[in-house]
């Protein structure tokens, strides 16, 4: 299967976010998504989709120039859908995994492609009930896709920790601030993508699993980044549905401007710090375990260091990159993250003062109204 990498001249974000469908009243996830999408106004159809759970809505932005609009498409299409969804008896939840709903409750989505991955893949797509921050940014050859690829693979452990959202996993604590990357990795194309050497090589690595019947299409690889030919993008996966509209702006500036950096390096022909597969994945680990409050190896001084310290210091970084891309404000939304913890650590506030599982949904619909506001998460909220 032939790919001819689309290049993009400027680094152009999409966005995909998963959200769960939620009954208003028992909070529990529910197989609502055909009735949901079949009520989408006509020009959004594009940009509403199913996912493998009936219980997933995927809203996707279209191609945007910049963070701001990214936060105005998504507006957009929030508004109508929570009024929709509130219209139907349903709420929209922003989070890497469901508090309390089981996975053997879930239903698979029609469709002939599911229908395969179940098959093929049995319960370990079955508990494929979790939910992800998805972006896409745009670069300028497949060249370049597959040496981003390798150049993000010591900063996607720091985007893991700051996306971190999913600490419960059917009505458990799960003692993980990232549950969902674990059931992800339980994928076989799925985690931290392989070291290549250009697009030469990938393509012809998608063509041999395709042709010995590993995979139908390109969609199935699950990788935590992966090029994308059609979009001409490097798509970051990595990370969990965050807590709010704040921290999602937060994280596509960063990403943004983290790629943007990298970009310009490779124009440059600056050289490419060794990034060595097993400490990208001890990183990540600690990420997928503590969080922020993580201990990273650094890759240039081999030492433990804070998570926190090693996000600082790539914050600080991408700030000229911010500035310029118009992001710098977005950018500085993940202080709050840094200062106040992630969303799993503000769930797991809420389940040790309350006890209740239901109290961290009803949280979670407070905090991720999806009104594209903005606003400042109350942190008032988590110590009443």
């Amino acid at each position: 299967m032939p790919y001819l990498f689309t290049g993009n001249d400027r680094h152009t974000l999409g966005v995909e976010i998963e959200l769960q469908l939620v009954d208003a009243e028992t909070l529990a996830l529910t197989n609502s998504i055909q009735p949901f999408l079949e009520s989408v106004p006509e020009h959004w159809q594009p940009f509403f989709k199913p996912e493998f759970m009936q219980s997933y809505c995927e809203i996707n932005t279209a191609v945007c120039e910049s963070v701001k609009d990214v936060e105005r498409d998504l507006t957009a299409k929030l508004q109508w859908a929570n009024d929709e969804a509130a219209r139907m008896g349903l709420r929209l939840l922003w989070s890497g995994a469901h508090p309390f709903s089981r996975w053997e409750e879930q239903h698979i989505s029609p469709g002939d492609r599911y229908a395969w991955l179940m098959e093929t893949m049995q319960y370990v797509a079955r508990r494929l009930v979790v939910f992800g921050l998805h972006v896409h940014v745009g670069v300028d050859s497949g060249d370049k896709a597959i040496q981003m690829c390798d150049r993000l693979l010591r900063h996607l452990p720091t985007l893991l920790a700051l996306s971190a959202n999913s600490p419960m996993w059917c009505g458990r604590d799960t003692g993980m601030e990232s549950y969902r990357s674990k059931i992800m990795e339980a994928l076989p194309t799925a985690g931290l993508p392989p070291m290549l050497r250009n697009w030469s090589e990938y393509v012809w690595l998608i063509d041999h699993l395709a042709e010995t019947g590993f995979i139908q299409s390109i969609r199935e690889i699950w990788w935590d980044v992966r090029p994308h030919a059609s979009f001409g993008t490097v798509e970051i996966r990595i990370m969990d549905q965050p807590l709010c509209m704040r921290h999602l702006l937060g994280l596509v500036a960063l990403t943004q401007s983290l790629v943007a950096g990298i970009s310009e390096d490779i124009d440059k022909g600056a050289y490419l710090y060794d990034s060595h597969p097993m400490i990208a994945k001890q990183n990540k680990w600690h990420a997928a375990r503590w969080g922020m409050d993580a201990s990273f190896v650094d890759f240039d001084t081999m030492s433990a260091v804070p998570a926190r310290q090693v996000a600082r210091r790539l914050i600080e970084r991408c700030r000229i990159h911010a500035e310029r891309l118009g992001c710098l404000e977005e950018l500085g939304y993940l202080d709050d993250i840094l200062r106040n913890g992630t969303g799993a650590d503000r769930q797991r506030r809420v389940l040790r003062e309350s006890g209740q599982m239901g109290d961290v949904v009803r949280y979670l619909l407070e905090q991720s109204s999806g009104s594209g506001t903005a606003e400042p998460v109350d942190e008032r909220s988590l110590q009443s």
